[in-house]
């Protein structure tokens, strides 16, 4: 019914004359796009990292509808460049990717080099040497293997039925809500593993499959068109940190990227990057680290005050739940920025 609801509210702004009001005063002067992965063949279609996945059909589609909306697309040291200079050049767009999804190289760049469009690709350090598990992508298939699971919550041992959907689904909720918001960021790796154990099932098996190892990053990272920014070295929630930890990870994983890559990345994206994982500690850290830009994951257009908050940039999320063109259409008009964030006009942290 949620999404129903929101389908609607985006075919309104788009057919409805909304967008069309809204665009003048809200649309800003851009938008940073953030993807995940980009694949004709996701290995489940319906589970619950689908929201992650794009087909690189609608990324076609959707970058030359942005062209003929009148939008150019640059890369975030542009984006960042035309923010300070406050250019009256048009429209313009960023395209991002977080975590260093191989599907990335393999399926999204032909249709960036078909546009001619550039992209900013964070990447974890921990998840690119195989040293931390993408838990998220390693809990949907520690469940989906379907066998009976017994673990000890913060409120005592559950079991959990995953040979149905049902219960794959509940095992995915409450599993995923105890490891981010019960254990230790520090210590989810060895909590993940640990259950994956009693399963029988490599906790490290999906993140070999699905992400670029070194080889594959310094490959893509020599194309014209990519640029490597930075995501923490662990892929850690900054916000439930030390200060000194959270610094820690930020100036790490840009030494560890230009050991790799030979140059050190100059933007950064917060892991989650909403409010619960990245906040104005956070924004400040950033900057002082040296950062050009950070980007969060809340949701919004950029508008000419973001030069002064170039460490807490927001995003249009192109997602899996929503492929269709009359959505981002009525993202890029700015009208839901402002139901996203109960009348705000201007997204920070």
């Amino acid at each position: 019914m949620i999404d129903a609801a929101r389908k609607l509210a985006f075919k309104m702004i788009s057919y409805g004359g909304l967008g069309a009001l809204a665009k003048p005063l809200v649309g800003g002067v851009g938008a940073i796009l953030m993807l995940h992965r980009v694949t004709e063949s996701p290995e489940a279609a319906e589970g619950p990292n689908r929201g992650l996945v794009i087909a690189p059909q609608f990324l076609d589609a959707l970058i030359g509808e942005m062209k003929r909306m009148g939008c150019s697309f640059v890369s975030m040291d542009e984006a960042v460049g035309r923010l300070r200079s406050g250019s009256n050049r048009g429209q313009f767009a960023a395209i991002t990717a977080d975590d260093g999804y191989r599907d990335n190289m393999t399926e999204a760049l032909p249709v960036l080099e078909s546009h001619s469009a550039p992209i900013t690709i964070y990447v974890a350090p921990g998840l690119t040497s195989g040293d931390v598990a993408p838990w998220w992508e390693a809990l949907d298939g520690l469940v989906a293997a379907g066998r009976p699971l017994a673990v000890k919550l913060s409120d005592g041992e559950m079991r959990f039925d995953c040979s149905t959907a049902k219960g794959r689904t509940d095992a995915f909720r409450h599993l995923s809500n105890h490891l981010t918001g019960q254990v230790r960021e520090e210590d989810q790796a060895a909590v993940l593993h640990g259950w994956a154990a009693m399963a029988g099932y490599d906790a490290s098996s999906p993140g070999r499959a699905l992400l670029m190892n070194w080889d594959e990053i310094r490959r893509i990272a020599a194309h014209p068109l990519v640029t490597i920014g930075a995501h923490t070295v662990h892929h850690y929630n900054l916000k439930r940190l030390s200060k000194e930890a959270a610094i820690q990870e930020m100036y790490r994983s840009r030494s560890m990227i230009e050991a790799e890559i030979g140059k050190a990345p100059q933007h950064f994206a917060y892991p989650y990057g909403n409010p619960a994982a990245a906040g104005q500690r956070e924004s400040e850290l950033a900057r002082e680290a040296g950062y050009r830009s950070a980007v969060t994951t809340r949701h919004g257009v950029l508008l000419p005050e973001h030069v002064q908050h170039l460490h807490a940039l927001p995003r249009l999320s192109v997602n899996g739940r929503h492929q269709d063109i009359v959505t981002m259409r009525a993202m890029l008009t700015g009208a839901t920025t402002l139901l996203a964030n109960r009348g705000k006009r201007l997204v920070t942290v």
